[in-house]
Parts: structure tokens; C-alpha cells; sequence
């Protein structure tokens, strides 16, 4: 069998705080529990979000936390080679074709059906063929009829027909940058993880994630979704909701919330290294893994 190998890969669009802190704490102390390799990979593909300086404080502020990672952070933004040749089998297989909706038409289009604003599914209008008069703008994939299926090892037994709730969906943007779901697909499967631990707002892009893992003939990792970090309104603790930054220098406060919030039982200690060892225990305990990490 293959070694656990998971990951912690933020998008450096600000710096890190209490929710992120969450995800990655989940991701590391699952890896932990189970003797195995964990990965820090920047998703810096959306380069026009990005902030400057963003990514090196958030690994600065991993490292100060007492997070440890296994070789070199690894940052989208020098792997494009790795998405042309994906993309390039894809479109070799006839799976992707160029489309040239814009926003205002798609949601115009749902607008129009039975689903309403806010169920924006693409309706195919370029599917076969690109319209007289359009340009390509981005590049999507052909998605089939039929359900997608995955256990989630907190949500349990998903299913979704991505076709019908979703619809051929974006793999190459307009602005010519990758697609979030064709880059994060590669890159866990260049890396071998085996295993994705991640906020539980990203639910729903697994079904997305599972179709382009089947059409590249690649492998499914393991899900865990966790709880979000939310704000006193309910709206998931981030950047637009003005998040505020870690605090470096107060690192028990933080990494003990966080604790908290994924439901772990972690004694009151001020040593980091004794906040992991504890936390990784807690963690055994709260996902019912044996010694082997089963």
C-alpha cells in the first residue's frame, strides 16, 4: 500500500487566519495520526488575486505554529506544463470544447428555467459547436449523464449527476489561467496524495473533481470535509468577511480555537510540541483510528 501523503494548499489572496488555521490543523493532524507525509502547496493560479507577499507570510506563519511539512512548498504558478498536458489529453479525447458564453448569459440563461437565478447550470450552448458570430472564450469539459458517488468520511455517501446539477464546467478560463478543479486535480495526483482534508465548502466541487479524475484516468483520493469557520452573521470566516490575520506570536490562542472548533479535546498546555502530540491523539480518538491508523 502507499504511504498516506495529504496536503494543506492555500490560495494566497491574504494572509492566513482562524479558518484556514482549521483546515490546515485537520489536514496535518490526520496525516499525523496516520505515520504518514504532508504536503504545503501554494494555489497561486488566480494570479490577479493574488497578494503580494501573501504566500511567504503564510508559510512563515505554518512554520511559527509548529507545523512541519515534507519537502519543498510547491507553488502552481511553475507548474502550467503539468495542465498543458492534461488539457491536451483532454482535448485529444475529444472531452473539452471551446465556449463562448459570457457570465451574464449563463445566469440570464437560468434565470429563464425552472431553476432560477441562482441555479446557474450551463445549458450547452456550445457543446456542439461554437454559435455564428462567437468567439472561443474559455474551455470546458464535456460532463456525461449519471451520478457521481463518493463516501466523504464526515458527510458519508454523496451522490450527484454533475451533468444535470453543474453542467459541462470550465477547465480553462476565459483570462486564459487554469480552472481551480483541472489544477488541484493534477496537482494531487502529481504529488500521490492520497488523501484531502479541507473546509467543508469545497463539498461541492468533489463531484466536479471525481469526473476529471475518471476522464484523465487518474486516481480518487479520500475526502474528509470539515466544518467552516463562520463569522457571528453565519458567512464563512474569510478574506471578503475581513478575517482578521493570525497573531504569530500568540500561537496557543490560536491553534487552541482551532482545536476547539474541530471538536478536539487538547489539555491545557503551552509547549508546541506537546500541543501536537496531544492534538494528534485527540484527533485518533475523535475519527476512531486504531494503532495502525485504520
Amino acid at each position: 500500500m502507499h504511504r498516506m501523503t495529504g496536503r494543506f494548499a492555500p490560495s494566497p489572496t491574504g494572509p492566513l487566519h482562524g479558518g484556514s488555521l482549521v483546515a490546515a490543523m485537520a489536514s496535518w493532524l490526520d496525516v499525523r495520526a496516520h505515520g504518514g507525509r504532508w504536503l504545503l502547496r501554494i494555489e497561486d493560479i488566480d494570479r490577479p488575486r493574488e497578494v503580494r507577499g501573501a504566500a511567504e507570510g503564510i508559510v512563515a506563519t505554518l512554520a511559527a505554529l509548529g507545523f512541519r511539512w515534507n519537502g519543498p512548498v510547491v507553488r502552481q504558478s511553475g507548474r502550467n506544463d503539468l495542465y498543458q498536458r492534461a488539457f491536451d489529453v483532454l482535448r485529444r479525447a475529444g472531452s473539452v470544447y471551446p465556449c463562448g458564453c459570457t457570465r451574464q448569459e449563463i445566469h440570464d440563461a437560468a434565470s429563464a428555467g425552472d431553476g432560477g437565478a441562482s441555479a446557474a447550470i450551463y445549458p450547452g450552448t456550445c457543446r456542439d459547436g461554437l454559435p455564428p458570430g462567437r468567439a472561443a472564450r474559455a474551455w470546458r469539459l464535456r460532463v456525461a449523464p449519471g451520478e457521481v458517488v463518493f463516501d466523504d468520511r464526515a458527510a458519508g455517501m454523496i451522490r450527484e449527476d454533475t451533468f444535470s446539477e453543474v453542467g459541462d464546467f470550465i477547465v480553462r478560463r476565459a483570462d486564459g489561467y487554469w480552472a481551480y478543479q483541472l489544477a488541484v486535480v493534477v496537482d494531487d495526483a502529481d504529488q500521490g496524495v492520497t488523501d484531502v482534508v479541507r473546509g467543508a465548502d469545497l463539498l461541492g466541487s468533489t463531484a466536479r473533481q471525481r469526473v476529471l479524475q475518471d476522464a484523465l484516468g487518474l486516481p480518487r483520493p479520500r475526502t474528509l470535509h470539515v466544518p467552516l469557520v463562520v463569522d457571528a452573521s453565519g458567512a464563512k470566516l474569510g478574506k471578503s468577511t475581513a478575517a482578521q490575520p493570525l497573531e504569530p506570536s500568540r500561537p496557543m490562542d490560536a491553534l487552541k480555537a482551532a482545536a476547539r472548533h474541530l471538536e478536539l479535546e487538547v489539555p491545557a498546555i503551552t509547549s508546541l510540541d506537546d500541543f501536537w502530540e496531544s492534538a494528534t491523539v485527540a484527533w485518533a480518538k475523535r475519527w476512531r483510528l486504531d494503532a495502525t491508523g485504520r
